[in-house]
Formats: structure tokens, sequence, C-alpha cells
């Protein structure tokens, strides 16, 4: 049952900004109340990062991308925190920006209440409290915000005060659920935006302990809740991409309210009353009847995150078996080799229709048939990327099953961390496999990595998500760790069963397969369950214990089980071999292809390691050995791999569709680098399926 003690102090908490000293209660995903959880998240400020990969990475993130991306709100393109400053009246305008732009800030916004919890940097502080007391000024009485929307009630009112006219409207004040300007354009993106301030908050009171933004978020969730009691069927119609989903299934976790799990089932409940409903939202026809990803993929990730979240709380058996097969359509037939997600740019999905060309529906950024993954127009924006990383994070805490982390993985290294340029100053929308210069056509989102992209969803998502890395890293039970993430870091952090306890893990993974984990602080001997994830990539872990603890394999992870002590190390060898990996023949676009890939990091063929070879004529020998080579790219250390290769002969296609086959072929020494890395060094071509030699 839901514990009720930790909800009374948070409503106490709420009445009060004040920041708390103790350390943060809730972690990412704070399930520990939660009866259909079998592992928790550890507090926000509990793991911090001793150099390595991700030390490197944390470092950029918080020195440069979180003040580099708030310069950005403030330039003439973004523009995100001016909508703010107009709608909380501290200046005059007009909103300018995409309906989600609210949202993209709260994402801004809740990365950096993640690096507060870990470095407490004063200036990160200051820079939220700005923000957040604009948007407490703009949040209307009854809880809506939506800045469009704000503004334009704003301006309506100053231009009747202007003009002696007789508009009694006034901003701030609750003019009903149900309005002119909310809620009658679904792509208005509100409940969007609204989830992530609810998420927002959360994050930032767990991180600070101060509640000012929290009370926004809870004002927030009471205007939907009343939203949903009295118009559910136009809320279902208004759940484009349901971030909402997740947050107020968070915040029931947070507050203990029922009626915020009853929101969370009126959720998916309601999505069945949508009228001529789409594939593309996911609404064509009720959840509990879709057994196949479908549609536009964050929005379909989103929801499958948010879903996860209620079976958590509720423990409903249809809803597991409906998500258990998502993930298999997913992770089977649509999911790219990077973890990526979304193949189409565009397309057609003739399932709600007839076959009549008038009839079939659009599909956007979205899963296409079983097997259809082109390479070169690969859309995989990476907020679906997130969505992937979402979805399978609750999944492996309604599961304990390592495969889900597996997935994890794969998307943070490879799919999500490609978002974000090494500098962490500039950001991609979408992330194909291929990219050519021969390519006929433009397509529709920069091939280079901007500061400011014109639809700035990910950049924001990006960077929350890799702020948070190191939350993911480890979960907890009753005497029992669990290491989902491998990484340098130290977490610091208080076991059920077990009481305070600090482990070290020292290890130079993901370029390393050896990693040690040793009990640095801990009183006395205890009784725990250590669970290191056995990764998928790996076939021959091996793990040993200064304590003798008894060793098993189960549910992907090795479990180690005995009585422990202060100093006690355990040590993990995880064999990193290169692989030469082949696609499903259905997969027609990577037929007669291979890709390159050691441990959890997916490798690419980039122009500038080429020697001159054109990146059309590079074909992989099936028996390829490749060395790992130390180097760096834009100050950022990685191991790139260099093996020899066949070039084909390198007559142009220009003018020519077919021809024979070219015989000629020479031996190279190429050079592959981590996918995540391309396009870091100027314009290129990048291509991560080659032709497999025989």
């Amino acid at each position: 049952m839901k514990k009720t003690t930790p909800h009374i102090i948070a409503a106490v908490l709420l009445m009060t900004a004040m920041p708390s000293l103790a350390q943060p209660r809730g972690g990412i995903t704070d399930t520990f109340g939660s009866e259909y959880a079998v592992m928790n998240s550890v507090p926000l400020n509990a793991v911090t990062w001793n150099g390595g990969f991700w030390g490197e990475r944390f470092d950029v993130f918080s020195k440069t991308s979180l003040q580099s991306m708030w310069a950005t709100w403030q330039t003439d393109e973004g523009k995100g925190f001016n909508n703010f400053l107009i709608a909380s009246g501290e200046k005059r305008g007009v909103h300018h920006g995409p309906p989600f732009h609210d949202g993209d800030m709260y994402k801004w916004l809740e990365a950096v209440a993640a690096i507060y919890a870990v470095n407490h940097d004063p200036e990160l502080d200051r820079i939220m409290d700005r923000f957040i007391g604009c948007v407490v000024k703009s949040q209307r009485a009854d809880g809506y915000i939506h800045t469009p929307v704000i503004i334009a009630e704003l301006n309506k009112r100053l231009a009747a005060e202007e003009n002696d006219g007789k508009d009694n409207t006034v901003v701030g004040t609750a003019v009903g659920t149900k309005n002119d300007a909310a809620f009658v354009n679904r792509l208005n993106f509100e409940t969007y935006n609204l989830g992530h301030l609810i998420t927002a908050g959360i994050i930032h009171k767990r991180a600070t302990g101060k509640t000012t933004l929290f009370g926004a978020a809870v004002k927030a969730a009471d205007f939907l809740y009343n939203f949903c009691k009295t118009a559910p069927e136009e809320l279902a119609g208004n759940a484009i991409c349901p971030a909402h989903y997740m947050a107020i299934a968070e915040l029931y976790r947070e507050t203990g309210d029922p009626k915020y799990l009853e929101l969370s089932k009126q959720f998916i409940d309601i999505r069945g009353m949508v009228k001529n409903g789409t594939d593309d939202n996911q609404d064509r026809i009720p959840f509990r009847e879709q057994y196949n990803a479908m549609g536009h993929a964050v929005r379909a990730n989103y929801l499958y995150a948010g879903v996860t979240d209620l079976f958590i709380e509720a423990g409903e058996e249809q809803l597991m078996r409906n998500l258990t097969s998502i993930w298999d359509d997913i992770v089977t037939r649509k999911m790219y080799i990077n973890g990526a997600c979304g193949a189409l740019y565009d397309g057609t999905s003739p399932d709600g229709t007839d076959y009549k060309p008038d009839n079939i529906q659009k599909v956007h950024q979205s899963y296409g048939r079983p097997y259809q993954l082109p390479q070169s127009t690969a859309h995989n924006e990476t907020c679906a990327n997130i969505g992937n990383m979402l979805f399978n994070w609750r999944m492996l805490l309604a599961t304990g099953n390592g495969k889900y982390a597996d997935i994890m993985e794969n998307c943070y290294y490879n799919s999500i961390l490609s978002g974000i340029s090494l500098d962490g100053e500039h950001y991609f929308y979408t992330n194909p496999l291929r990219l050519s210069d021969d390519l006929p056509y433009t397509l529709r989102w920069p091939k280079e990595r901007k500061k400011y992209i014109s639809c700035f969803c990910c950049p924001p998502n990006t960077l929350r998500t890799l702020c948070e890395v190191q939350d993911y890293a480890y979960s907890v039970g009753k005497n029992e760790v669990s290491v989902n993430l491998y990484g340098a870091n130290t977490l610091t952090t208080t076991i059920d069963g077990v009481g305070a306890i600090t482990l070290v893990q020292e290890t130079d993974y993901p370029w390393d397969g050896k990693v040690t984990l040793r009990i640095s602080k801990m009183k006395g001997k205890k009784t725990i369950c250590f669970r290191l994830r056995h990764p998928g990539w790996c076939k021959a872990m091996q793990g040993t214990a200064s304590n003798g603890a008894t060793i098993k394999e189960e549910n992907g992870y090795l479990t180690l089980y005995g009585t422990w002590r202060q100093g006690d190390v355990i040590t993990l060898e995880m064999p990193m071999e290169t692989r030469i990996v082949e696609a499903n023949p259905l997969v027609e676009e990577a037929r007669g292809q291979v890709a390159v890939l050691r441990g959890p990091i997916v490798y690419c063929a980039e122009t500038q390691d080429l020697g001159g070879a054109d990146i059309d004529n590079i074909a992989i020998p099936t028996n390829a050995r490749f060395t790992l080579v130390e180097t760096r790219i834009a100050d950022s250390r990685m191991m790139a791999l260099e093996g020899e290769v066949l070039v084909r002969s390198e007559a142009s296609w220009k003018g020519t569709l077919y021809r024979d086959v070219a015989t000629a072929k020479q031996r190279k020494t190429i050079r592959l680098i981590p996918y995540y890395a391309w396009g870091n060094r100027g314009k290129s071509e990048m291509t991560v399926w080659m032709p497999a030699a025989y």
C-alpha cells in the first residue's frame, strides 16, 4: 500500500519555499511506495561521477551546456524566456515560437535542477529562481498556463484599459476550465507543456527542497483533473505527445493524493472516446486493444512510458500484456541498431482505412511497417530515442529484467548522446544512420548540429536526459543494490535493511569491460544482494567477490548474495570483442551490409578517417580485425577502431543507375569512430552500415 507519512510531510513543505538541507527523498522516479515496482531509484544527489566517460560529459553539461542554452532562450531566435517575461507582465510584446516552447523551457529547467542536485552551484539556483518567478506570475489562478494564451489574454486586457474599454477579463483569475483560447486545437500542445511543468516542479523540489515551482505544478495538475471531470473527451483529444501521463503518475508518488492515481487511470480510459482518432496519435483504437507500436514515435514512446507508470501503481495485467507486446514489436522489428525509433519522416497508415486513397491516414516522424528501417532518410528524432529510454526504464522498474536496461544503455550511448555536440552547445533533431553528399534531395532538418533549431523540442530534452544519467545508474530495494549502468562513480545512500552505505565504482567503461565495485563505507556486517547487469552484448561475463559470495545469473543480472563489510570488493570482467553484425534480411536497406560494434558502442565511418577513399566504396570483410586506438575529437577522449577494409573501384556513379560489379579491389586501413561522435569535425559524410565482403 502507498505510504502516507512522506506525503503529509510533502503537504507541509508545500506551505514554504525555503530549501531543505536533508538528502532528497525521491529519485528520478520515486517508486518506493509503489506496490507493483520491483526496483526503486536512488535519491537525485546519491551518485556522483568520478571522472571517466560520464564524468567528462557531466563537466561539459554542467559548465557549458546549461549556460549556453540559457543564453539561447534569450536570443532573438530562441525567445522562450521572453514569452514568460511578457506573460508575467514584466514587459510588453507578443508570443514568438512554436506552441510547445513552454515545455522546452521546463525541460531545460529540469536539466538545471538535476545538475544542481549534484553540484549545488548557487548560480544555477539563482537562474532557476529567476525563471520560476516568471512561471508563477504567468500562471492563472485555476492552474492553467500556456504563454500563447496568457499573452493574448494580457494584451486584450491592456488594450481594453488603454482604450477605456469595458472588458473585465483579468489575467491571473480563473475563467473556467473551458474557454475560447484553451484546448481548441490539439496541436497547441497545452497538456504536453503542463506535463513538463509538473515533472520539472517535482524534480526541482527533490533537488532543492524548494516548493514554489512544485506549487505551480500541483495547480497545473489540478487544472487537468478538473478539466478531465468536466470535459474528458476534449482532454483526450488534446493528449498530443502525452508527457502529462508520466507527470501525473509521478505527482501521485510525490503527494500520495489518490485523485492523481484516478487521473492517471482516466488518461488511458478516455483515449477510447476520441472520435476519428489516428494511428499517428495512437488513439484510433483504445489502448487496451493495441499490441504493436504505431504512429508518431515520440507520442508513442511517451504513451508507453506513461502506461507503464500506471501499471507500476495499479498493477492491471492487461496493460502489461499490451506493453510487453508493443516492446517486442519495437525491439524485434522496428528499432534501429543504435536504439533509435521513428523511421519515417512522413508516411501513411492503412490500418484504420479501407485503402481508399482519400481515407489513408498520414503518419509523421513515425514508426514504419515491420522491418522498414531506411538509413539515409531515417528520422529518428532524438526525443523519440529519449522516449524509448524512458519506456524501458519504467519496464525495468516494473520487472527487474536486465533486457530493459540493455536498451536504456544502447539509447544513452548511441541515439541520445548523438543528439548533442561534444562541445555541448549544438544539437541534432534527427539521427540518420547514413549521410551522403550524393543524396539528390533535401531533407527537412539540418545535416549539421545547430545551437537553435526552429523545432527546439529535442535540444532541452536531450540535455535534461543526459544531465540525469547518474540517476538511472543504480536501483535499490530491501537489502539490495542493482547496478544498471556502468561508469566511474560513487554512490552514497541509505538502503532499507542495510543503512548508510557508500559504494565506489572504478572502471574505464565503455572502453574497457573491467569494473571494480568497492564498499567504501558501511557499519558492521550486512546481508546484501548485489545485482550487476550482464549486458546483452557480453557473452561471457565473470564476477568475483572478496568475501566469497554466491554468484548466479538471474533475470539479466549477476547476483551476489552474502554477508558484506566495509572494504569488500566485487570485480567484473566483461570481455569487449569487436563485433561485426548483420541485420535481419527483411531489413532491405541493410541487406548485404554489416555494422561494427564494440561493447555498448555503435561505430561508424566518417569521411575524415577514410584516407581519401569514397565512403560508398568501402566494404568490411566479415573476418576483419580491428585495433583499439585512443583518440580525441573536440577535446573528448574516446576509443576508435582501426582495421583493414576493401575499397572497390572509384569509378563515378554520376549519370549511372546500374553497372557491372567492379571486381578490382584494394586493401586500405581506415578508422571507425563512435556513432555519437560523428559530425564534430565539420561537414562530412557518414555511414553505420557498410557492404560486407565475404
